[in-house]
């Protein structure tokens, strides 16, 4: 039954609103940051822990996989707990599980909390979303989906680094404490602020039928990515059986929903000509955006001799920007056709990947930190404008819905971006290295010469030939990273056509672009 008024609370200003930017921004920091701080400590784990590093992926795993579960159900859980309640309570027992993930004594243990942790995760990042746009004042909704964008881009940056500077220095369960003080701060003032501007709240049924579908087909697909290329994908048994029970259970989660009554995710949002439309763009942008997040690193660390630490600083530069042009971007948005504002994005992420694919193996530091400086600016224009774009057409009442979903699709697409550009990147890199190992022979005059360089240099036999095999697959890596650029430089130039499909919101992306239809 119905609890509340559907009626919107009136917009905060002043300090107040200052203080509620504060406490769900910090939520959202430590919950974004919590998915890619423990990606460097696992070597550290595993050997802490006693289990293989194989094994010890799953600490990465089983939270993705819960997270993913989780996020869709966003919507209807904020209807029948009421979407302040439910942040703070999702806040607290993300805290909570942070602490037993740091206190696990063994490997068993730290997976189970991994999945208390990513499950109660689920609803933080859309609940900061739409509590952020349902007290903002109209005028100023743009500069609320900037400063929350602001926490979305620089926490997986910020992550590793601070994840090895943490294992390095102190030692790895404090990646999982540091969010103590965070998440306690957080749900406190954020409780504070908003327990009386609570949202409308109604007794729904429990959808078991789409719920169980929900679990069974997130929870597959998520494994299916995550251990696809370390099971060579669908030459493994495994991934097959995983792959058929995640489409079959999908397809009729799909077929459910869209009949139930009460449907656990709200999936008639797609009706919604914005909704769908930028969902989609959000999906790919995201998907090959952070394609070239992951590759960046690990082609530096195995190629170009960087450290862990080195290769983060590398790519830190993507997160300086942003920080300073989000709440630009967000006062100024109403002044241009939002569709404009995404195209110029994806304009320079395109030309930065083509810059990019001109890369060689004598490559500078330097010569990576300046494209990365200036893709900030493109980061900057992709989130905020894109994220109103998406939004315009829903009612405030559908926002933690239409938040929850299409946050649930762009990290899904980031999950299909790594699994995929790693795959892909390592089978050209094969196919590379093979076709320059055919010109390699002992009779051929360029092989002559370059072993006896090596020879001169005092290299003899077979450290020679290993050398040559080293420098074979340098080459054949600097190939495969240079076409996975190019490729995404032309993803990004159709998406610059895409974005066309939308409405302009409000004549041309107006002021009130991202106020929900009331």
């Amino acid at each position: 039954m119905q609890a509340q008024a559907a009626a919107a609370p009136p917009p905060m200003h002043g300090s107040a609103l200052v203080w509620l930017t504060l406490a769900l921004g910090l939520g959202t920091f430590m919950q974004v940051l919590d998915t890619s701080i423990a990606n460097v400590s696992l070597p550290a784990i595993s050997g802490d822990l006693a289990v293989s590093p194989n094994q010890g992926t799953w600490v990465i795993t089983s939270f993705a996989v819960s997270n993913a579960i989780a996020l869709p159900l966003t919507g209807w859980l904020s209807r029948r707990i009421g979407e302040v309640r439910l942040f703070v309570m999702s806040t607290l027992l993300f805290t909570l599980a942070s602490w037993l993930c740091g206190l696990a004594p063994n490997l068993a243990m730290l997976i189970a909390f991994r999945v208390l942790q990513g499950a109660v995760a689920g609803p933080m990042i859309p609940l900061s979303q739409s509590l952020l746009l349902r007290n903002y004042p109209p005028e100023k909704k743009n500069l609320a989906l900037a400063l929350w964008s602001m926490t979305v881009v620089v926490a997986p940056i910020l992550g590793p680094i601070l994840g090895g500077w943490i294992t390095d220095n102190i030692s790895w369960p404090w990646i999982f404490y540091i969010n103590l003080p965070i998440g306690l701060f957080s749900a406190s003032l954020t409780w504070a602020l908003l327990k009386a501007r609570e949202s409308e709240t109604v007794q729904l049924p429990i959808d078991k039928v789409g719920l169980a579908l929900l679990v069974i087909g997130i929870g597959t697909l998520q494994i299916l990515l995550d251990k696809g290329n370390d099971l060579d994908w669908f030459e493994s048994p495994q991934i097959v059986m995983l792959g058929l029970v995640s489409v079959v259970a999908l397809v009729y989660f799909v077929a459910w929903e869209l009949t139930e009554k009460h449907p656990v995710v709200d999936l008639r949002l797609y009706t919604q000509r914005n909704f769908l439309v930028g969902s989609m763009i959000l999906s790919i942008g995201y998907l090959v955006f952070f394609g070239n997040v992951v590759i960046l690193p690990l082609w530096l660390q195995t190629q170009m001799g960087y450290t862990a630490t080195w290769a983060g600083l590398a790519a830190a530069p993507i997160g300086v920007l942003p920080v300073f042009l989000s709440a630009f971007v967000g006062k100024n948005m109403h002044k241009m056709d939002l569709r404009l504002w995404a195209t110029f994005s994806f304009a320079i992420f395109a030309g930065v990947s083509f810059w990019n694919s001109a890369f060689n193996t004598g490559v500078t530091f330097e010569d990576i930190v300046i494209p990365r400086l200036i893709m900030g600016i493109g980061v900057a224009t992709f989130f905020i404008p894109l994220m109103a774009l998406t939004l315009s057409e829903v009612p405030h009442t559908q926002l933690a819905s239409a938040t929850g979903l299409s946050n649930f699709t762009r990290i899904v697409a980031g999950s299909f971006g790594t699994s995929l550009s790693i795959t892909l990147w390592d089978r050209r890199s094969d196919l590379h290295h093979s076709v320059l190992s055919e010109h390699v022979s002992d009779l051929t005059p360029a092989t002559v010469d370059a072993l006896n360089q090596l020879h001169a240099l005092g290299m003899a036999a077979p450290a020679d030939k290993a050398m040559l095999n080293r420098v074979l697959e340098q080459q054949a890596v600097m190939q495969s990273t240079n076409e996975m650029f190019w490729l995404s430089g032309w993803f990004f130039v159709a998406l610059m056509l895409l974005v066309w499909f939308a409405r302009p919101p409000v004549q041309g992306g107006g002021k009130a672009a991202v106020v929900a239809a009331d």
